[in-house]
């Protein structure tokens, strides 16, 4: 198994992990429901087209 041969400063680590980090989802309101959604996906009650599904 390969190791290092010297070992890496925190420094560098640190660096190098600054970009793994978690974001909150961009929420938008819904215009047909007036609630929020994940921004650019269909929302809640919907099929592919955006068209809202009767669920009665």
């Amino acid at each position: 198994m390969a190791l290092p041969k010297r070992r890496t400063p925190t420094a560098k680590q640190g660096s190098r992990r600054s970009h793994h980090r978690v974001t909150v989802p961009n929420l938008v309101k819904d215009p047909a429901t007036g609630g929020l959604k994940i921004n650019h996906t269909a929302g809640g009650a919907r099929d592919h087209k955006g068209r809202v599904i009767d669920r009665t």
